[in-house]
């Protein structure tokens, strides 16, 4: 028997220890944990929902032109993340170390370099091992295992160095028309799925005593640092989703990933703004919140958030600025003839760095300018179909490993 599966039935044997000095048994923990659940009717009319939910923007993705992007679970790179993950597990195959995907964003940018391309989406994995809630809290929104659909735009400005730093209104005013764009194309795609929802899956909401709503377009939105001015920061977006009767409302200027793009960020001679100094309206990212809706009551839940995506930095130089001033890197590339000198120091990102800095024979870059985001599957059925029958994330997946659970996940 290989190490690793010694190791796991004697974590198991223990475990089973534990539960006995606990005064349960090991067949107790399997039914309250697993049987129970997999045999209630709330997650079957939950997997109906599902259904219905993924069908319906993988459909209105395909309409609108974008084209599907294969997994990617292992590679050399992947998303740092702003925040604190117990660390990322590694994989080795044929003499070589990988990474296991916090998420599919650097996949998705290099996927639209083709200028053929309308865009992608991708039903993709994400393993992030999430830390325990330091209060022993069921926080309801982390699963370390979990699935996304991620959609990634081609932009087509093109736009230059030279046009960051000589012509920015005009770079400005393609950025706030792009948000329009990308902001609008979720609101139809939330719209849609609610729409179809609603049609396919009227027993499975009344069964659940929840109420979905076909929101009006365009959704309520509310700048990050109005919201915090207000309510402080914590639980800033709970609090602003009091404000609106809407189901459905965007937040705003986020500064949060190293590819959410800040502009301006860079000045000509190379200064760089304080990140204390950047305002929410130079910070072009964007969330969907969302509220469970009591069908009984028509009491709103707090809001959650259900999709988070962003207009992306998309030239070399504040791509490294961005990823060096958040800590994912301490030193920048050295490109010489085809190479990287020092290669060895920037852990898996050279490869991404070397695509971003090249250019073709006319001297243009091959890295898209592109804008996107992420819809969380497990994360927008828990915050829709919250209340009586769905207390905590755990009660909508089947399989589904919330840190706040369970000390040992078996299936």
């Amino acid at each position: 028997m290989e190490d690793y599966m010694k190791s796991i039935g004697d974590s198991l044997y223990n475990f089973q220890a534990a539960l006995h000095e606990s005064g349960l048994s090991f067949e107790d923990f399997m039914k309250n944990s697993y049987c129970n659940k997999w045999k209630s009717d709330t997650l079957y009319h939950v997997s109906a929902i599902r259904t219905t939910l993924v069908n319906s923007i993988t459909q209105f993705l395909v309409k609108e032109g974008l084209f599907n992007l294969e997994k990617v679970m292992l590679s050399i790179i992947t998303d740092p993340l702003s925040h604190d993950i117990e660390h990322t597990p590694a994989v080795k195959y044929k003499g070589y170390t990988y990474v296991t995907t916090h998420s599919m964003i650097y996949s998705k940018f290099m996927a639209c370099c083709n200028p053929q391309l309308k865009g992608i989406y991708v039903d993709s994995p994400n393993i992030r091992l999430e830390l325990e809630s330091p209060y022993n809290f069921q926080r309801g929104r982390y699963l370390i295992d979990f699935s996304q659909i991620d959609v990634e735009l081609r932009r087509n400005r093109k736009h230059t160095l030279e046009d960051y730093f000589n012509k920015q209104e005009e770079v400005k005013k393609a950025l706030k028309e792009d948000m329009e764009i990308i902001m609008n194309l979720f609101e139809r795609m939330i719209v849609y799925m609610t729409e179809e929802v609603n049609e396919h899956n009227k027993d499975n909401l009344a069964a659940l005593d929840v109420v979905l709503e076909v929101p009006k377009i365009p959704f309520p939105r509310y700048l990050k640092d109005e919201s915090m001015k207000k309510y402080g920061k914590r639980l800033f977006e709970e609090k602003t989703g009091g404000e609106t009767d809407s189901q459905f409302f965007w937040i705003t200027g986020l500064y949060r990933e190293n590819y959410d793009l800040v502009y301006p960020y860079l000045s000509r001679d190379g200064k760089k703004r304080q990140i204390s100094s950047i305002p929410s309206t130079d910070v072009y990212n964007y969330d969907i919140l969302a509220k469970a809706i009591d069908a009984s009551t028509g009491k709103h839940l707090p809001a959650k958030e259900i999709l988070s995506g962003a207009i992306r930095e998309w030239l070399y130089e504040p791509i490294i600025e961005r990823i060096i001033d958040n800590k994912v890197l301490t030193t920048r590339p050295v490109f010489k003839q085809g190479e990287i000198e020092n290669l060895n120091e920037l852990g898996g990102y050279g490869p991404f760095l070397y695509f971003v800095w090249m250019k073709d024979e006319n001297g243009k870059q091959y890295f898209p300018d592109t804008m996107g985001g992420g819809i969380g599957i497990e994360r927008s059925l828990y915050t829709l179909l919250r209340g009586e029958k769905i207390e905590k994330i755990d009660d909508i997946t089947f399989f589904g490993k919330n840190p706040d659970s369970h000390p040992i996940y078996l299936f």
